[in-house]
C-alpha cells in the first residue's frame, strides 16, 4: 500500500485533562484522537497518568503501542513538551522506539525559561536535560510554532497543515483537548 498524503494521514492527538496542582497521588486522564486528515476521526484512547510522574515517555510509548490502531499511525501530535504536570516528555526517545515523527506544538513560541524554574522549584531538576535535547522549535504559522523529533520540520509542517481546520490547532489535539477536559470536568470547552 502506497504512503498516505500528509494532506490525508493518520495522526494521534495527545492532550492530557486539567488537574490542581500540589495534590499528591491524583492522576489526569490522558486522551488520544486519531483522526486521517482534518475531518475524520478514527479513534479515541483514554488512560490515566499521575500528575508530576517520572518516565512519561516510557508511558506513552507503552500505551501507543497498545492500541489497535498503532500500525495506521503516521504520526504523534502533542500540545507541549510536559504533559499531566511536570513530566517531561522525551521526543527523540518516543519518536526512536515508536518510529514515528513525534510533533510538539504551541500557540505562541515556547520559551523553556519558566518551566525551567518550575521543574527546578519543584525538586525536578534533572527532567531539565530534557527540555535541552528538545529539538529547536519552528513556526508553521501566525499562531502556531511546532518542533519535531524523527522527521524534518518540513514534513512535520505538511502533516500539520493536512489537520487543520477549525482552530490555529491541529484537529486531533484539539478534540484530544476537549475529550479530556469533558472527562475530568463533565463538559468540553474549548478556544475559538
Amino acid at each position: 500500500m502506497p504512503p498516505r498524503s500528509p494532506a490525508r494521514a493518520h495522526l494521534l492527538g495527545i492532550d492530557d485533562g486539567p488537574f490542581e496542582k500540589f495534590r499528591d497521588g491524583e492522576s489526569t486522564p490522558i486522551v488520544g484522537v486519531m483522526m486521517e486528515g482534518a475531518d475524520l476521526v478514527e479513534s479515541v484512547a483514554v488512560t490515566w497518568f499521575p500528575i508530576d510522574a517520572p518516565d512519561v515517555s516510557d508511558f506513552l510509548v507503552e500505551w501507543i503501542e497498545s492500541l489497535r490502531i498503532r500500525p495506521g499511525l503516521q504520526g504523534i501530535v502533542l500540545g507541549g513538551i510536559t504533559i499531566a504536570g511536570l513530566a517531561v516528555v522525551d521526543m527523540a526517545a518516543i519518536a526512536e522506539r515508536l518510529a514515528l515523527p513525534v510533533i510538539v506544538v504551541n500557540r505562541r513560541s515556547p520559551s523553556n525559561e519558566r518551566l525551567r524554574g518550575a521543574l527546578r522549584a519543584a525538586g525536578f531538576a534533572a527532567r531539565v536535560a530534557l527540555l535541552e535535547r528538545a529539538p529547536e522549535p519552528f513556526r508553521i504559522g501566525p499562531r502556531l510554532h511546532a518542533a519535531v523529533a524523527g522527521a524534518s520540520p518540513e514534513h512535520a509542517a505538511a502533516l500539520l497543515r493536512g489537520c487543520l481546520r477549525k482552530s490555529e490547532l491541529p484537529e486531533p489535539l484539539r478534540l484530544a483537548h476537549l475529550i479530556a477536559r469533558a472527562v475530568v470536568k463533565g463538559e468540553s470547552r474549548g478556544r475559538p
